[in-house]
């Protein structure tokens, strides 16, 4: 009888992973896919609290609502900044999910390796309270592992590098367990504030958030091109008080983006220097994997084989590396109790 509940609970419910990212959240259902993939951005009224707008809609607000509305992100560096918009956002994705399945689906959510106990408590009671019926938390390094194809059970050393918006994890994994993980709150986000400072300090020029991820997108670097590019970008005048155009070239963008660069780079030798010396063998061989929309800095992958000695890949897909390992934590669930049993 249990048996034949469980089966039709599986055929009306959905089970769901999720990367509830910084920047991004991407929703993979079990069977399906990545099915969501939106900025986590929610446009709110500011009397009523009432949610205008989710996701994509949400975002081409951001920097543009009139004094009545606000958009915001809920998640600041991996964590919930803000719970009761966070809980709406993740209502707003599951409900989407889902679909018209009865039953209120299994969610696993990818979370900071280090993220604290409360944190925890946090977006587990988000979730719950936004309509999952179960709800299994996955660090984020160990989700990114999974998804980008490395064989995380085996007895060997694994060294993964998931830059997203917030965070930037790296966890050597060996035996379906973390043996260290360190993360720091660099990300995408910290490389366009770095940039709208620089044009701040440098030209005078006011920008917004958009505007300096489009640079970072455009002519972005960590390591010297082979031809260094240039782009015209607009803002305010600090000075003037007008509208003002300007070209900047991407060795001063690289310049710009030095500083999180360079501690992203110091976290993974940082996790290197403490690796037991068997697994660190291994790494001579299998190298360091990138995954995470950040690791698509150019020359990124140049800059941390040059620092570390060490080849370095960047994963096919590494936009969905977390949400497909929590995809693929769903489908195996011998491999997720595994992963379970191994923590501290």
């Amino acid at each position: 009888m249990f048996g034949f509940f469980k089966r039709l609970t599986g055929l009306l419910s959905s089970d769901i992973g999720m990367d509830l990212g910084t920047a991004n959240t991407l929703v993979f259902v079990k069977g399906q896919g990545v099915v969501i993939r939106e900025p986590s951005v929610v446009a709110i009224q500011k009397d009523s609290k009432k949610i205008l707008a989710v996701g994509a809609a949400a975002k081409e607000m951001l920097g543009r609502t009139p004094g009545a509305i606000v958009a915001a992100r809920p998640m600041k560096s991996g964590v919930i900044a803000d719970f009761d918009v966070t809980e709406a956002m993740i209502r707003a994705f599951i409900r989407r999910a889902r679909g018209h399945k009865f039953f209120r689906p299994r969610v696993i959510i990818a979370v900071p390796s280090e993220i604290t106990q409360v944190d925890r408590r946090a977006v587990k009671e988000a979730a719950l309270h936004a309509g999952a019926r179960d709800v299994i938390l996955l660090e984020e390094p160990m989700a990114a592992a999974i998804g980008v194809g490395i064989p995380v059970t085996e007895p060997e050393g694994n060294l993964i590098v998931d830059i997203g918006g917030g965070t930037c994890e790296v966890a050597l994994i060996s035996l379906a367990g973390i043996v260290y993980a360190k993360s720091v709150r660099v990300g995408g986000d910290r490389m366009d504030d770095e940039i709208v400072q620089y044009m701040r300090r440098v030209y005078n020029l006011l920008i917004g958030e958009r505007t300096a991820e489009d640079i970072k997108v455009t002519i972005g670097s960590a390591y010297p091109l082979e031809e260094e590019m240039t782009m015209e970008v607009r803002g305010r005048d600090l000075v003037a008080g007008l509208p003002k155009t300007l070209r900047v070239t991407s060795e001063e963008i690289r310049e710009a983006l030095r500083g999180p660069v360079s501690e992203i780079v110091e976290a993974i030798r940082s996790t290197l220097e403490k690796s037991p010396p068997e697994l660190s063998s291994d790494l001579v061989d299998r190298g360091i994997v990138l995954s995470g929309g950040s690791s698509l800095l150019r020359g990124l992958d140049r800059l941390i084989a040059q620092q570390t000695g060490l080849p370095v890949t960047l994963a096919d897909d590494p936009l969905s590396g977390v949400a497909n390992g929590t995809g693929k934590a769903l489908e195996e669930m011998d491999m997720l109790q595994k992963i379970m049993s191994r923590r501290n």
